[in-house]
């Protein structure tokens, strides 16, 4: 059961966590590192990537990663092999994190995680039979659909109302409900 305090009612669910990447580059060809280039060696250091899933080859066995944002992006490709778990969470756009080890020439791929967003305090995450049990209730709620308007129009769940990410970010709390002892429930398209 959900408590209901107005704060908390407000904030029930935040799963709104669309990444937004543009077109890797890579800008090492300077052989000068900037600050950016010498924060992405540190990661490095750390043998971990995150970011978006560029693509994955199961012939050449091979996961590129787009790491850095903006004019700093970078794609990177690593190996994987039979050893190398959560290769299904490599899928092209998808948000991961990829643990990894140096052998020879070759950046190895040891594990891949999706990378999810993390719920800010006083946010709680519900599951789908949660919310079918909430509509089915009848219970009185704000269902929102964090997704661009385009998909919302292709589909959304009844009694939704669309509010990209894009549109709360630059419009924050003036386009979220006036009653703040109202339920508030967000859903976009994944897990991350």
């Amino acid at each position: 059961m959900i408590k209901q305090t107005p704060i908390k009612m407000l904030l029930a669910i935040l799963l709104v966590s669309l990444l937004s990447y543009g077109c890797a580059q890579d800008t090492t060809s300077s052989g000068q590192q900037s600050k950016p280039a010498a924060a992405q060696a540190q990661k490095q250091k750390e043998n971990v990537f995150t970011g978006p899933i560029v693509g994955k080859s199961n012939k050449a066995k091979t996961i590129s990663i787009s790491v850095g944002k903006g004019d700093d992006a970078k794609t990177v490709m690593l190996r994987f092999d039979d050893k190398t778990t959560g290769l299904e969470h490599a899928e092209k756009g998808e948000a991961a994190i990829i643990s990894w080890e140096q052998r020879g020439d070759d950046k190895f791929a040891l594990s891949v995680k999706p990378k999810l967003a993390k719920l800010p305090e006083g946010v709680s995450e519900i599951k789908v039979d949660e919310l079918y049990q909430l509509i089915s209730a009848k219970t009185p709620m704000t269902l929102v659909d964090a997704r661009p308007e385009s998909r919302f129009a292709q589909a959304h769940l009844p009694g939704s109302m669309s509010i990209p990410v894009d549109e709360l970010q630059e419009k924050k709390a003036t386009v979220l409900p006036e009653d703040k002892n109202k339920l508030l429930i967000f859903y976009c398209g994944g897990y991350t």
